[in-house]
Order: C-alpha cells, then sequence, then structure tokens
C-alpha cells in the first residue's frame, strides 16, 4: 500500500529545506518504501487540515486508513517497518527510541526557541535569549560528549539518527554549531547520504514548483 505524505502547497523562503516533511522524506528514502506527496495550502487552513493535524501543522502521513500527524510519531511509525531505520533486538529499539525522544525533547524543545530568537535579530542583550543561549549551550554539551565517541547514536544509523541530525541541523544554517565539532561532523555525514541529498532536493523542488504556479 502506497504511503501518502501531506505538506504545505507553498512556504516562504527561509523555511525550504527545514519544513518538517523533509524529516518523513528522508526516512522513506532510507527505507525505500514507496510514497506520493499531497498538498495542504498555506495560507488558508480549512477544516480538512485540523480533521488530519489539530494544530494546523504539517506533515502528516497516510498508510492505508490511518492518519499520524506529529514527524517524531510518523518517524516511529516507519521504523517499525524498515529495520533499515530500526534494528531488530529489543536493546537496539528501546535505544533508538530513547534517542528519538531525546531529539524531540531535549533537543528541539531548547533549539526552537533559540532559533525563533535568532530569526527575529532579538538584541543579544535581552535576558530572555539570554537564557535560551545558555540553556541550549547546555544542551549542545551534553550532545557533543556523546558525538564525540561514535559516528550515529547507537551504532548504526536508524531514524533516531534522522530526527537528531536535523534538529542540529539548523543550528549548523548560522553557523552556530561551530563550537561543537563532533557535532558538525554528524551533521555534515547525515546530510551526505544520498537519501537525504534527494529528500532535500525534492523538497526545494516542490516548493520552486509552487513558486511557478503563484506567477
Amino acid at each position: 500500500m502506497t504511503l501518502t505524505l501531506t505538506t504545505y502547497d507553498w512556504v516562504p523562503d527561509w523555511p525550504r529545506g527545514y519544513v518538517r516533511d523533509l524529516r518523513i522524506r528522508w526516512a522513506l528514502e532510507e527505507a525505500g518504501l514507496p510514497y506520493t506527496v499531497a498538498t495542504t495550502p498555506f495560507h488558508d487552513r480549512g477544516p480538512g487540515h485540523y480533521a488530519s493535524q489539530p494544530f494546523g501543522q504539517v506533515p502528516w502521513l497516510t498508510d492505508g486508513d490511518l492518519t499520524i500527524f506529529e514527524s517524531g510519531a510518523i518517524l516511529l511509525h516507519l521504523a517499525e517497518r524498515s529495520p533499515t531505520l530500526m534494528p531488530a533486538t529489543p536493546k537496539a529499539r528501546a535505544e533508538v527510541t530513547t534517542w528519538l525522544f531525546a531529539a524531540l525533547n531535549s533537543m528541539e524543545l531548547a533549539t526552537v526557541p533559540w532559533s525563533i530568537f535568532k530569526f527575529m535579530d532579538q538584541p543579544p542583550d535581552n535576558p530572555i535569549v539570554g537564557f535560551f543561549e545558555k540553556w541550549l549551550a547546555s544542551r549542545l554539551q551534553n550532545i557533543e560528549a556523546v558525538l564525540e565517541k561514535t559516528d550515529w547514536l547507537i551504532g548504526p544509523f536508524t531514524v533516531a539518527d534522522i530526527a537528531m541530525s536535523d534538529v542540529l541541523r539548523l543550528m549548523d544554517r548560522t553557523g552556530d554549531l561551530a563550537p561543537c565539532p563532533a557535532a558538525r561532523d554528524y551533521v555534515l555525514r547525515a546530510t551526505a547520504r544520498p537519501a537525504f541529498q534527494k529528500a532535500h532536493a525534492d523538497q526545494i523542488a516542490h516548493f520552486a514548483a509552487a513558486d511557478a504556479a503563484r506567477v
């Protein structure tokens, strides 16, 4: 059965290459699972959108009679279908699940507010900005210590690495990952994978085609 990934029909320039459907495209490419891409309006988010994603966000995945939203939940669903994304042993599976949640909670919980302040050009002496800078710096020290010892989080590349590297990739975009060489090398290894390269190119092409349609 073909999987259907739904993303926006269009987005502005700055989030392109970072919209979270990329994580799902990447996982699907790594696993070699067939899929199609559907769209929902970026500007006019109607009842049909909220029926599939209660917060009016993307992506969501349709798998038969299942509709799954939140990128982490979708990644976990796909991992259960692919030995490429999730090892077979109970111990390894538990480790992958743990690191998947760590990427989206311990790391992304800090990077998202930081990125909002970053792109809003908030002054560095803003005390709230300072709080998030210190919080993120602490989290980066933690993950740097882990990545200094391994190429991938649990040994082989898994769905947890898709999530973690994509979270860290946003910081690399602005050069703020430079003080963490192990984390930066990790992002570079992950984004050099053919599956990421295809997923990224497909997302960029998707929104570029939307530009042409809007003219």
